[in-house]
């Protein structure tokens, strides 16, 4: 069994769906299907069980991953230990961030905690948009950039980052395309993609009422980029969506318009309270960002 494979295999059980799982691993949900098919053949059994709507572990699939994953992991970090001495480097700190090209926005505060930190390898990990609390808490990434607002209890704000606006992703040819701004209460009019995030992070992008009062009707839920896309592609749906989607998501078949009466949103430093690897490395990444202050986009 190749390591790439129980990756494969132990992403999927994490994240019991094939889109998010490419995404996160930066392959094709093809990819994914073939390998746990081909698991399944040598395994001898079914590992998920499939439907149109869920993916679940089997009993086989559970017993599995708690025999790979603590495998998995030592191998990982035997590997990491060596290529980092390869490297002259004493430490790695792992930064999460959505799918996108935030790194090259973020390029001012990478550059200048490891000028400061040349012993710190920086490893940029891609996190899904529908968990992004996940890799936190499953101790994938160190920290994370993510928007605000974050209220769980384990885990601890940090400075922000940077601010950008909100604009509103249609079809290219949908009736609000042309126009030089929209506003929250044009969304009564039209139907809304849902996402699986907890209610008062949506409701910081999308309330569920327009200024006036009238209710924004909510459609179909999505949980990662790809998906988001092609349902506003196919007219079915409108989304808000942060500004820099425009820069990293530019397409022919839809389009962005500005949300005059959206708050600017917020990007900060996010990680697990009551983390102990990497406590010193993560606080002293965000003393960096602190010395900085927030960084013009």
């Amino acid at each position: 069994m190749e390591l790439r494979d129980i990756e494969i295999f132990l992403a999927l059980a994490e994240e019991l769906h094939f889109g998010r799982t490419a995404e996160r691993l930066r392959i094709t949900p093809s990819r994914v299907s073939h390998v746990i098919k081909k698991l399944e053949r040598r395994i001898g059994g079914p590992l998920f069980e499939r439907t149109s709507r869920t993916v679940r572990l089997t009993q086989v699939g559970e017993r599995l991953r708690a025999d790979l994953h603590p495998h998995y992991q030592g191998l990982r970090e035997g590997i990491q230990r060596a290529a980092l001495a390869a490297r002259q480097k004493t430490e790695v700190l792992r930064i999460g961030m959505m799918a996108g090209g935030n790194a090259q926005d973020l390029g001012p505060l990478l550059e200048a905690f490891a000028d400061r930190n040349p012993g710190t390898e920086l490893q940029i990990r891609s996190m899904a948009f529908g968990d992004p609390f996940g890799p936190l808490r499953n101790d994938e990434v160190d920290v994370a950039v993510l928007w605000l607002p974050v209220s769980e209890p384990d885990l601890t704000v940090g400075p922000v980052l940077y601010t950008e606006p909100i604009v509103l992703c249609v079809r290219a040819d949908h009736l609000l395309a042309g126009r030089e701004s929209v506003s929250y209460e044009d969304l009564a009019d039209q139907v809304v993609i849902d996402t699986p995030m907890p209610r008062y992070r949506n409701e910081a992008m999308l309330p569920s009422r327009t200024p006036s009062g009238r209710p924004i009707p909510v459609g179909p839920k999505v949980g990662d980029m790809l998906e988001l896309i092609a349902v506003v592609a196919s007219g079915e749906a409108v989304t808000p969506m942060h500004a820099q989607a425009m820069r990293y998501f530019n397409r022919p078949d839809i389009a962005y318009v500005p949300i005059r009466d959206a708050p600017l949103a917020q990007w900060a430093l996010i990680w697990r309270t009551d983390t102990d690897t990497g406590t010193d490395t993560v606080a002293r990444f965000a003393q960096v960002a602190t010395d900085l202050g927030p960084l013009s986009l």
